[in-house]
């Protein structure tokens, strides 16, 4: 959840924190003396430090996700049409449980596409638009293209409904002998309405029976419907519609005392005519609230429907009308029914899932919630409900109830609901019990890091720190451990050792909460430049950031901070950001050009700087908004062309960014535009032809106006097409020239050309070299591990490992050497410690592969099933899972 707040429930048993207003408040200038006061005691430090307790997520996690995966896939390979979406959701589930943000939108993209209902295409619809926030350009800039994002438009909703055919024909009965009446006058207070006989009676049984049958009504002429609630000119309609099939030009008023009238007497085709022309009317979120009572009223599905639609297009801020809440929150089974049909469950889940992000307390996400519950028709469905209300009652206090509801999906299978009741547990004082209740946990499944991690809150000294060491070693992405490390050492006055514990967990992962540690372990030590540099990147990456539990904005701080730190001019900071730019210091670099952005510089450019470094650093979503930023900023035409090609190329529409490219070298020749063409057309088609126009692009590039940080890329660029053309000695000479700016990258691909020289002793040199002048160097010494041998090779992957344990490539390695070796066990536990924390594709192919060579079929099969729950598409992989699957005893 984007805005799911941590527990409190540990009752103030970490690192204490005073209130940071207390120096807030100091006067500018004083800052110095308070903190040397504060690095005096350990006791003042915690003044600074706090390490909140890690949040119980209202997530599905799955001991074992690559089983859950497998059996969804499984399912997926022979359900019906109308239990796909619900499938697909509940991948979207276990992925979101596992962070994966690009699988978690795959999956609710293949639930809408895959969408077997009206109801489950707008609710995945509305859910893709919900998780794009912000995106709305991205839209505007394919429309530019001729091309449209389907899921953003409104649907026909009516359209979407199969027409219901009355197919019964009413006989004519004619009774006593006497001849059937042409027409009929109906008549309403004082006016007459000549009706056809039977065309009335072919509307409905109850008509039919009443003009046709033994009703006295069959015999007369005149027939008084005053006492049925249906006005003259509804009447009148109702005549014509039942001689021509159409109600044209009807008023909203009317077509609903049409629908009641029809309701009341089961004039199904008169029903349903009235519901689609309603539906036509919705328009605004008014209209929806007013119709939608109607629509449950009358058991309109068209109708109700399309109000659905117009409240899900305008999420999330429709909650925010109680009215809307209101019509949500208390309709029973059967008016969910008509409002979303089989999709009530999907429904709830994404209100639910807004209302969370909205305020995860509030009593508007209890009520999503609790229909979440009711809506749930298995296990799998009821066990996320349940967990996700407890989550909510811990969050709002309601102990008892969350308990009840932690022990529910506890008892349906979902062994994370333990730390729900180990909170718990903890609070009412059973601090032992809680303990143990991990432990039993821990005993009995094969053990996960967030499990050792629970059970360090309930332990004290050496334990916990075992504990919280057990539980990097089995998921290194969990921050807390790091976190509360470091500040235990802070606590023992040793900073270095406290840095350095924080910085293992921010060369890999550049999260909030850590940068916010680093800086005031920085603060605490009086080392303001580098706490200034932190502020600016939390900045960067979210702009209202609150720092200190949320009581103080990080803009707050930087000022104050800022007061003890040298101001630089332009030409300091271009001096900065090409030196940290040429030494890999991502981070340094996001600072220095916060700190330029400040100071008025061109902002369209380092917007688009800033995007890049952030694209680097993982952190997708805040990249897109630098970019949108450098399209706003954009100091010309041709300049804004060029970001708005980046923006469609990021998001996979190669073709229209080429296209932008193509537009703005048209207006003006440009290295950024030539750059951005060569770049998309390099990865979209690599044969000799395409080469060749790549090489030409990038030459052009450097001929125009830049400067060398993005000439030094241009040339790196340049040199892996010659070394891809064979063309070694052009290649070399590109490299090289990209080194005497500082293009410090360009050493990987020198190394690359002394090794296809056969010169691999030149090659590890080479990476030594980048190595040592890389800040962010894991991906160097992955690199390196290539031109030496085994043992070294062996070095090398180690401290890639250390310094990020997301890189996959040295887990394949090592457990290949096993594998050779003939040690499939242990080859095989090497990829599953790096599966637990990472849902890879190439670690479970690898796996499935080595199951399969031991004659473990069912594991392979497995393995494969949950790899093209990643991807659905992947050749090799499908090849495995067939070949594999016809050997399925």
């Amino acid at each position: 959840m984007r805005a799911f707040l941590p527990s409190d429930s540990c009752k103030e048993t970490q690192l204490n924190a005073i209130n940071p207003q207390s120096w807030l408040q100091v006067e500018r200038g004083k800052i110095s003396k308070l903190s040397s006061s504060c690095t005096t005691t350990s006791s003042s430090i915690e003044s600074f430090i706090k390490v909140p307790e890690p949040p119980i997520v209202p997530f599905f996690k799955p001991v074992d996700y690559v089983e859950v995966l497998a059996q969804i896939h499984e399912e997926l390979e022979s359900c019906s049409l109308q239990e796909r979406s619900n499938l697909y959701l509940l991948q979207f589930q276990i992925f979101r449980g596992l962070g994966e943000t690009k699988l978690m939108r795959r999956s609710l993209r293949s639930a809408w596409q895959k969408a077997g209902t009206v109801h489950e295409r707008l609710v995945f619809g509305a859910w893709l638009k919900y998780e794009k926030q912000g995106e709305e350009l991205i839209v505007d800039l394919l429309a530019t293209c001729n091309k449209c994002a389907q899921e953003f438009g409104p649907m026909d909703v009516a359209s979407q409904f199969p027409v219901e055919v009355d197919g019964a024909s009413q006989e004519t009965v004619v009774t006593d002998g006497e001849k059937s009446l042409k027409n009929v006058n109906f008549w309403i207070g004082d006016e007459k309405i000549v009706c056809r006989r039977q065309k009335i009676a072919s509307l409905s049984a109850p008509f039919h029976a009443m003009l046709n049958g033994y009703f006295n009504e069959s015999l007369c002429e005149d027939i008084d419907l005053s006492e049925n609630n249906i006005s003259p000119l509804g009447l009148r309609t109702i005549s014509v519609f039942s001689v021509t099939g159409c109600l044209s030009d009807v008023p909203p008023d009317l077509l609903l005392e049409i629908l009641v009238f029809a309701n009341k007497f089961c004039c199904e085709r008169l029903k349903d005519a009235c519901d689609r022309k309603l539906a036509s009317s919705v328009c605004t979120k008014d209209d929806a609230v007013e119709l939608m009572e109607y629509a449950i009223e009358e058991n309109s599905p068209v109708l109700a429907a399309s109000c659905l639609q117009v409240f899900l297009h305008e999420l999330p801020d429709c909650l925010n009308d109680e009215r809307v809440v209101e019509i949500f929150s208390h309709a029973d089974r059967q008016q969910r029914l008509i409002m979303a049909g089989q999709a009530s469950f999907s429904l709830y889940c994404l209100l639910s899932e807004v209302a969370m992000n909205l305020d995860p307390r509030s009593d508007k996400t209890v009520c999503f919630l609790e229909q979440l519950i009711e809506s749930a028709e298995t296990d799998r469905q009821r066990l996320l409900a349940f967990h996700q209300l407890g989550c909510v009652r811990l969050l709002r206090k309601e102990y008892d109830e969350a308990e009840s509801l932690f022990e529910r999906a506890v008892g349906l299978g979902h062994v994370y609901s333990i730390a729900g009741l180990a909170r718990l547990g903890y609070i009412k004082g059973h601090k032992l019990w809680s303990y143990e209740k991990l432990s039993s946990v821990i005993s009995s499944v094969n053990p996960l890091g967030w499990m050792y991690q629970e059970r360090s809150l309930y332990c004290e000294g050496d334990k916990r720190w075992e504990d919280l060491e057990k539980a990097t070693e089995l998921d290194p992405t969990l921050t807390y451990p790091y976190m509360y490390r470091a500040a235990s050492l802070m606590m023992k006055q040793n900073v270095q050792a406290a840095l350095g514990e924080i910085n293992r967990v921010l060369g890999f992962k550049l999260a909030l909460e850590c940068l916010e540690l680093r800086f005031c372990l920085y603060l605490a030590n009086e080392d303001y430049k580098a706490a200034l540099c932190d502020v600016q990147v939390i900045l960067t990456l979210s702009p209202d950031y609150r720092m200190f539990e949320g009581r103080v904005a990080a803009s707050q701080l930087r000022t104050l901070v800022r007061e003890h730190v040298d101001n630089w001019t332009t030409a300091d900071c271009w001096m900065q950001l090409y030196d940290r730019w040429s030494s890999v210091d991502d981070i340094g670099s996001l600072s220095v050009i916060y700190q330029m952005l400040e100071s008025g510089e061109v902002k369209g450019v380092l917007y688009f700087r800033q995007s890049l470094l952030l694209l680097r650093l993982n952190c997708p979503d805040a990249a897109m908004r630098s970019l949108e930023l450098a399209c706003q900023h954009a100091s010309s035409e041709h300049e804004r062309l060029v970001y708005e090609g980046w923006i469609l190329y990021d998001t996979g529409h190669c073709e229209e960014g080429l296209r932008k490219a193509e537009e703005s070298i048209r207006t003006k020749r440009s290295f950024e535009a030539f750059f951005l063409k060569a770049y998309a057309l390099a990865d979209s088609s690599m044969d000799f032809a395409c080469s060749s126009t790549v090489i030409s692009l990038l030459e052009n590039a450097l001929k125009c106006p830049s400067d060398n940080l993005r000439k030094g890329q241009a040339l790196n660029n340049l040199g892996s097409v010659y070394v891809d053309c064979g063309k070694l000695y052009l290649a070399a000479d590109c490299y090289i020239n990209a080194l005497k700016i500082r293009h410090t990258r360009a050493h990987q691909g020198l190394a690359r050309v002394h090794f296809l020289r056969n010169d691999k002793a030149a090659a590890y040199e080479e990476m030594t070299k980048l190595i040592e002048k890389a800040k962010n160097n894991a991906s160097a010494y992955e690199k390196r591990s290539e031109y030496c041998d085994r043992d070294l090779t062996k070095a090398d992957l180690e401290m890639v490992t250390q310094l990020d344990p997301l890189r996959v490539y040295p887990y394949r390695y090592r457990a290949a050497v096993l594998m050779d070796s003939s040690k499939e066990k242990e080859a095989i536990a090497e990829l599953s410690r790096a599966i637990a924390f990472k849902a890879d594709l190439h670690l479970l192919h690898l796996r499935a592969a080595f199951h399969e060579h031991v004659g473990d079929v069912l594991a392979a099969l497995r393995d494969c099933r949950a790899a093209l729950s990643i991807d659905p598409n992947h050749q090799e992989m499908l090849e495995l899972h067939s070949r594999v699957n016809s050997h399925e005893p």
